[in-house]
Formats: C-alpha cells, sequence, structure tokens
C-alpha cells in the first residue's frame, strides 16, 4: 500500500483555519460505502450545525466522526497542528510506541525484525497467519533466544487468521514464548467463540476489529461484558475518533480491561492528532503508532521516530498546503 485516499475537512473564518482527517480502510472501515463522498458534502454543506450536532448525526461514518472532531479542534487551536499542547507537542517527551514487522517471507521478515532491534525498538509486533505457522513460531523463537521478556516485548497480531477449533491449540504453542499478548486471533463477529477463547487463553487476546461498527453505549458495553478480553485496541478512524475512544478506555477501565491506541494508516495530519490524543492519556503501555513511512504521497511532518519512540519535533516544518 503505497498511496492512500484520504479526505480533508477544512474550516476557514476571518483567517483561522482547521483541518479534519477522514480516510478509510477500504473492506475494513464500517463507512466503506458508496455514499461516503456525499456525505462528506453534506458535512462541509451544513458545517455551520456546529461539532456537536454533526457528531451525533454521524453514527454510521465513524472516521467522518473523527475528521469533523479534528477539525473543530484544529481551529480552536492556537495552532491547527497542535490540537492538544503538552510536552510532547513541545518535544520534551516521545510516545513508546511497538515496531511493526508486516506479513512476508521469512526472508523479509527476519530483515525487518533485524531493523527493528538495530533502530532501537524494545517493542516488537509481528503480523502472523500469512505464512506456515511453524515458520512464524521459528521467527519468534529466534527473537526469544536473542532477547528475554524482560528485554523485548513480542506482540502478535493474527488478523483474524485462525479458525475456531484451531485456535486454542495455537495460542497454546504461542504462549511458552512469553509473548506480550495476540490481536483478534479469530474474525470478528463470532463472540461466542471468542468469549469461549478469552476464558480459556494462555496468553492475553486484544480485540482490534471487533470493535468495527459496534455503536452506542450500551451495545459497546454488552460486547465487552461478554467476550471479556484481556486487552481492546483503538483506532480513532475505525470507532469514532476521540469520543469513541473515551467511551471503550471508560467501558474497559470499569471491567479492568486494558487498553492501546493504534493508527490506521492515517496520514501525518490525521497521525499528528492521535498521537496528541494518545499522549494526554498518560498511558506507559507502548502504542501502536507508525510515521506513514509507506506512502509516497504523504506530507512531511513534526514527526519523528527515535530509539523506539514516537516525536514531534517543534522545528522541523510541515508541507501541508492551506
Amino acid at each position: 500500500m503505497n498511496v492512500k485516499e484520504t479526505w480533508f475537512i477544512k474550516i476557514e473564518e476571518l483567517g483561522k483555519v482547521g483541518f479534519g482527517e477522514c480516510g478509510i480502510l477500504r473492506g475494513l472501515s464500517i463507512d466503506d460505502r458508496p455514499d461516503y463522498e456525499e456525505t462528506l458534502k453534506w458535512v462541509c454543506d451544513n458545517i455551520h450545525l456546529g461539532e456537536e450536532t454533526l457528531y451525533e448525526r454521524l453514527t454510521d461514518f465513524p472516521s467522518i466522526q473523527f475528521g469533523v472532531e479534528m477539525a473543530f479542534r484544529s481551529f480552536r487551536a492556537q495552532n491547527p497542528f497542535e490540537l492538544f499542547p503538552s510536552a510532547f507537542t513541545q518535544g520534551k517527551e516521545g510516545i513508546a510506541i511497538n515496531g511493526l514487522i508486516w506479513m512476508g517471507e521469512p526472508d523479509f521478515m527476519q530483515e525487518q525484525i533485524s531493523d527493528k532491534l538495530t533502530a532501537g525498538f524494545d517493542c516488537i509486533k509481528m503480523k502472523i497467519g500469512a505464512i506456515d505457522f511453524d515458520a512464524e513460531i521459528e521467527l519468534l523463537q529466534g527473537i526469544r533466544d536473542r532477547f528475554p521478556e524482560e528485554e523485548i516485548t513480542l506482540r502478535v497480531d493474527a488478523n483474524g487468521a485462525f479458525a475456531p477449533d484451531e485456535a486454542l491449540q495455537k495460542l497454546e504453542r504461542l504462549a511458552v514464548l512469553d509473548l506480550h499478548s495476540i490481536e483478534q486471533p479469530i474474525k470478528q463477529h463470532q463472540e461466542n467463540e471468542m468469549a469461549q477463547l478469552c476464558a480459556k487463553t494462555p496468553l492475553p487476546i486484544a480485540l482490534d476489529e471487533e470493535l468495527i461498527g459496534v455503536f452506542g453505549y450500551a451495545k459497546k458495553k454488552e460486547l465487552l461484558q461478554k467476550i471479556k478480553p484481556q486487552y481492546i485496541i483503538l483506532k480513532p478512524s475505525l470507532v469514532g475518533g476521540f469520543r469513541g475512544c473515551d467511551t471503550w478506555i471508560q467501558l474497559a477501565e470499569e471491567q479492568g480491561i486494558g487498553w492501546w491506541i493504534t493508527s490506521a494508516l492515517e496520514s501525518n495530519i490525521g497521525l499528528n492528532a492521535i498521537a496528541q490524543y494518545t499522549y494526554s492519556k498518560q498511558t506507559t503501555i507502548p502504542q501502536g503508532l507508525g510515521t506513514g513511512a509507506l506512502y509516497t504521497n504523504n506530507v512531511s511532518s513534526p514527526l519523528e521516530i527515535k530509539h523506539g519512540e514516537l516525536w514531534y519535533v517543534p522545528e522541523n516544518r510541515w508541507s501541508f498546503q492551506f
């Protein structure tokens, strides 16, 4: 994926501007639908309704909710790129993140692993389920043989690759490698099977895709109470922006469920907002944030990865034209 479909909402009045990013992941976002651009046009035509009203009317379009929230917060800010002023935006503190290893042939994945370790990451997340499971176990075992759990935290993301009847056996094999967690071991919308797996698993399970398309406080609460996962993973573009994340966080903490925040391949404009929001939560667990380095059509930004942390370097310039 080298190019990303992205729309920007721009609010402008009397010389002040604000930007919000609306982007979907084809085949994954719940609002990947034919009337997406029509809805965006409606938002622009009715921007006078204000943030609260627009947000409430966009329940079926979580990525546009995110864009609306971001645009209004950006517009109200003294600096349109500094939505949550903090020690992070001042360049004084970074955010611990995991280094992501993309799926591929063993040699390609091994090369990525070496690069991440050299770059100073102490938390690595590996996508699994695309190649032979034994080969993936071998790759993970190779990391663990070199680095104990105290030195390197290992996460894996199955993206729903395991069949329900084989998942527990595979989790048992993974658990001996002292992994931190596994994301979405089976496909979403199998709540009974996922609940049974979370109850029996020897390895903490994090829900990811399972949260997509779950609207309303009551339904979110019901899902967590039924499945009882060890963690949830929050992607603002997929769960209704900052407010959507806030609701999930509140419900998770009430039930003793851990959480972290992950970007969903946004441009650096959206990532900047998500990173600042994430820092405001003052969590110490490594987050799932990157820099959009995949994209040839991204904009340059003050965001940099240094020694396994995401930093905002104020002296670096934005190339975004407004």
